[in-house]
């Protein structure tokens, strides 16, 4: 089955910057490509009590939002399917996994200054992650024309194993890459074990599977994102690759405030990838999902 990517559409910079970096990385997999506009990202639905006919009349007001959408995706190389909702909620992510069947989903980063956007941004990324859906997201500064090759994959002493909808993912590395290197960021302190511990983890979780051994790299800093963020200038990497497990440690790498912080300062794209539920069932979704609309 081909891969679909999923881009949050919009007619602002970032969001503009976000798709073409989409519709390339869609050329060079070969994937289909969805646009995707929505107004707000909530796990609770705001027209719960309102009743859906509101819902119907805000989507109404935007034929226009959706008409400059269609013509915002004949202009792109790959061709586009348009999407247009009101709500980013649970239960619309889960439709259009199913029906779309998307490898990852690909937002602009969050700006700060733009205080609607950014939040519009911030709580799609922040949904998404916590729903275990892959995320992409692409600053403003990152070249939009060429396919990422130079890839970061950070990395601590931790084992992880990859989601479901992480698996297609290492199709990435293996269709893309031409030079992979494992980050680890140890504490101000030089830790040649816990950097061959992180290429371990890397290993053994199957994501760099029939593909050359990474170069390892280790790095020393008070603040994991800074380490990485000096990791990404001294590997030259074009994308940083993240776990996102589903318990965090104070301290370690992939602490949710670190993941944020990194998500908004990298002047790279950075891939979000769920790991596996710790006690579900293989395939079995982490949260209740209502019925579709």
């Amino acid at each position: 089955m081909p891969l679909t990517i999923i881009a949050f559409a919009g007619f602002y910079e970032g969001a503009r910057h976000a798709v073409q970096y989409a519709d390339t990385l869609a050329q060079a997999l070969q994937a289909k490509l969805v646009l995707l506009h929505v107004n707000r990202a909530a796990m609770v639905d705001p027209y719960e009590m309102l009743g859906e006919e509101f819902r119907q009349d805000e989507l109404r007001r935007q034929t226009d939002t959706a008409a400059a959408l269609y013509r915002q995706a004949e202009a792109l190389t790959t061709p586009a399917t348009v999407e247009v909702t009101t709500d980013l909620l649970p239960v619309v992510a889960d439709d259009l996994a199913r029906r779309h069947h998307p490898v990852l989903f690909v937002l602009g980063q969050p700006e700060p200054g733009a205080a609607a956007s950014t939040s519009v941004e911030a709580d799609c990324a922040d949904l998404l992650r916590t729903l275990h859906y892959p995320v992409l997201v692409v600053p403003r500064t990152a070249p939009a024309q060429e396919p990422p090759r130079r890839f970061l994959l950070a990395a601590d002493r931790e084992p992880f194993t990859l989601g479901p909808n992480s698996r297609p993912l290492r199709q990435l590395l293996a269709t893309l890459g031409t030079h992979l290197a494992v980050a680890h960021v140890s504490d101000n302190v030089v830790d040649d074990a816990g950097c061959g511990a992180a290429l371990h983890a890397v290993q053994v979780s199957g994501l760099v599977d029939g593909l050359t051994t990474p170069e390892l790299r280790g790095y020393t800093h008070g603040h994991p994102d800074a380490g990485l963020l000096a990791a990404v200038q001294d590997t030259r990497a074009d994308m940083v690759l993240m776990v996102a497990r589903q318990r965090s440690y104070l301290g370690e790498l992939f602490h949710r405030s670190v993941t944020a912080r990194l998500l908004a300062n990298s002047p790279v794209p950075v891939l979000v990838l769920p790991t596996a539920v710790e006690g579900a069932p293989a395939g079995q979704a982490s949260h209740k999902t209502a019925a579709a609309r």
